[in-house]
């Protein structure tokens, strides 16, 4: 948190600053200075030290109890020191009064525009009281010493206060940029989905059917995966679209995409592939289980009531083949097509799986 990162900052500050004082009073005699609080009073440089040492201990001790006003405390803490440590520097430093925007540059640091108004007029007015009640009367210090710190107080908060806006246009303007951005990958995907999908069922289209198939397929010859097709096509499709309409035609093929969609498993892959016919791709199934799979898919669409359709029942025939190591997607169509003629042609509303022969094209139903 910003907190303790600016506490530590302090805290390495007012350790350097004693380090330096410890060595200077070990090398050298203390010279005669006059200082604002009060000449002749070292002691009092010892008080300021201390008075600092008690300030930090205290913010260290509301950061790590407290759970409310932490930013105050840090404040806080800050302003208190940077006045003391300005009392101890400003005899031997020149322009010691640098360490009085410590507390301005804080404000920045959070990039708190309010704070930095706060503690920019604050300082205005309790600079203006130290040169006059111990400067001016102590010191003699000339007016435009004054002024001119009170000129670099106004043109400090005047330059944070154009920094703090600038980093919140910045900020703007990248969320800004992530939000374009994020709006353009969403219609990315879109757009990926709408070339993927086939719109009127919402299953894979022809294409993409054909490049995850080309996939599998080098998954199966590298690493041994199980892999099935079912191909399937509604019965008497055609008598349907001239009965019923193509309205009601398209319907049906909603209808059971959906519960192809609704059947198939996480890791299977469904396709319209084109008119009234679809693809399955099963991927995590021995043959046994892919035919159960597709007679249950061919059992659930036969139950489907059409009320659109005259009531009337509508069936699939399926055909099925096993990929085996060495078939190539050619052979593997040709099996599963022959498989479905089958079916088309011994009845239809049947799964016919095809032969494992790679020279015979047989099928058994």
């Amino acid at each position: 948190m910003w907190h303790r990162r600016i506490l530590n900052g302090y805290w390495v500050l007012v350790l350097l600053m004693l380090a330096a004082q410890f060595i200077f009073v070990l090398s050298t005699h203390m010279p005669e200075v006059k200082s604002a609080i009060l000449p002749g009073k070292g002691h009092l440089f010892v008080a300021c030290n201390i008075m600092i040492v008690i300030a930090m201990i205290l913010a260290e001790m509301w950061l790590r109890t407290a759970v409310l006003y932490r930013k105050q405390a840090v404040v806080g803490c800050g302003f208190v020191v940077s006045y003391l440590m300005y009392f101890v520097l400003e005899p031997f430093v020149d322009g010691a009064q640098m360490t009085l925007m410590m507390p301005i540059m804080i404000s920045l640091i959070y990039f708190d525009r309010k704070l930095l108004h706060y503690l920019g007029l604050f300082s205005v007015v309790f600079y203006a009281g130290v040169y006059f009640g111990l400067e001016r009367t102590i010191l003699d210090k000339p007016m435009l010493e004054f002024f001119m710190v009170e000129c670099v107080f106004i043109v400090f908060v005047f330059m944070s206060r154009m920094a703090i806006i600038r980093a919140r246009e910045v900020r703007d303007h990248l969320e800004q940029l992530t939000k374009s951005e994020q709006e353009l990958m969403v219609e990315r995907a879109i757009s990926d989905k709408l070339l993927k999908i086939d719109a009127l069922t919402g299953l894979y289209n022809h294409k993409t059917f054909h490049e995850y198939l080309d996939s599998l397929l080098e998954q199966c010859e590298s690493n041994g995966l199980h892999l099935q097709l079912a191909l399937f096509d509604i019965d008497n499709f055609k008598r349907v679209n001239d009965t019923y309409g193509h309205w009601v035609g398209d319907l049906v093929l909603k209808e059971v995409a959906g519960q192809v969609r609704a059947m198939i498993g996480l890791n299977d892959f469904a396709a319209r592939y084109g008119g009234e016919e679809f693809a399955v791709i099963f991927t995590d199934k021995n043959v046994h289980e892919a035919y159960a799979a597709a007679e249950e898919l061919r059992l659930a669409i036969g139950r489907m009531e059409h009320s659109y359709a005259g009531g009337k029942p509508i069936t699939v025939s399926i055909g099925l083949c096993d990929y085996q190591l060495g078939d190539g997607k050619e052979l593997l169509f040709r099996k599963t097509d022959n498989a479905l003629y089958t079916a088309k042609h011994g009845g239809k509303n049947a799964v016919v799986t095809a032969s494992h022969s790679h020279k015979e094209e047989t099928v058994y139903a």
